[in-house]
C-alpha cells in the first residue's frame, strides 16, 4: 500500500475490525497479517496513525497483528485537548489501575482471553504482547496466560503516582516468576533516560521481583 503520512488519520483499511466478545466484555480488535499471534497495545490517546504503522512494522515481519480499541478515538492524529480528555476518562475508568500500586488492570483479564484466541486461531508456540506507555505493563500480567510466550514492555508507565510502584499483584508477579524460571522465558522492557513517566526506579522494582 501506498505510504502515508503519520500527520492525517488513518483509516486502517488494510486491517480487519472484528468485534470479540470475551469474558462478557466486546470490543473491536484491528486484525492483520498471518504468522503466530501478537497483541499490540496503543499508547494514549489510542490507536493513533504512529501506533498504526508500528502494527504494520509487526505484521511484515511475519506475524498476526491484533490491536485493540482501548481508548480514544481509532486511527486519529492525537490532538492536545482530546487527548487530555481521553487520558483523564481512562485514569478514573474502572478498567484501568492508573493511581493504584500492587493490583493489575481489570482490563488484563479481557486481554488475557486475547491472548489464548489469537493462539487458538494463529497456532505457533505461543503469542507475543506488546504493551506501550499507559498499557506497558499489560504485557506483564498477560503472562498469566498460558499462551503468553513473548511479552515488551515499552516505557511502562502505571501506576502514575509511584515512580517504583508494580502495576500488578504480588502473587501475580510470583507467578510470573515462577513461569520465567520453569519456562526459560524472557520478559523484554524498554525505557528512555529521562523519561518521567517511567522512571528507573521502576526498572528497579521489576528486576528485584522478578
Amino acid at each position: 500500500m501506498p505510504t502515508r503520512s503519520i500527520k492525517q488519520d488513518d483509516p486502517l483499511e488494510d486491517f480487519t475490525p472484528r468485534e470479540i466478545a470475551l469474558h462478557g466484555v466486546t470490543r473491536r480488535v484491528y486484525v492483520a497479517g498471518r504468522g503466530p499471534a501478537v497483541i499490540v497495545m496503543s499508547e494514549m490517546p489510542g490507536i493513533s496513525p504512529e501506533v498504526a504503522r508500528f502494527a504494520r512494522w509487526v505484521r511484515n515481519t511475519g506475524f498476526t497483528v491484533y490491536m485493540p480499541s482501548l481508548f480514544g478515538r481509532d486511527g486519529a492524529v492525537p490532538r492536545s485537548a482530546e487527548g487530555i480528555a481521553i487520558f483523564k476518562k481512562a485514569c478514573v475508568s474502572a478498567e484501568f489501575s492508573a493511581l493504584a500500586s500492587g493490583r493489575s488492570s481489570p482490563v488484563t483479564h479481557w486481554l488475557r482471553a486475547l491472548a489464548r484466541l489469537g493462539h487458538r486461531e494463529c497456532g505457533g508456540p505461543g503469542v507475543g504482547a506488546i504493551g506501550m506507555c499507559f498499557t506497558g505493563n499489560f504485557a506483564l500480567t498477560m503472562m498469566l496466560e498460558p499462551a503468553m510466550l513473548a511479552p515488551v514492555l515499552s516505557q511502562p508507565a502505571l501506576p502514575l503516582n509511584d515512580p517504583a510502584g508494580l502495576e500488578i499483584g504480588a502473587d501475580e508477579i510470583e507467578a510470573v516468576r515462577h513461569r520465567l524460571e520453569q519456562e526459560d522465558l524472557t520478559v523484554l522492557a524498554y525505557r528512555f533516560a529521562g523519561d518521567r513517566f517511567c522512571r528507573a526506579e521502576r526498572f528497579a522494582a521489576y528486576a528485584a521481583a522478578l
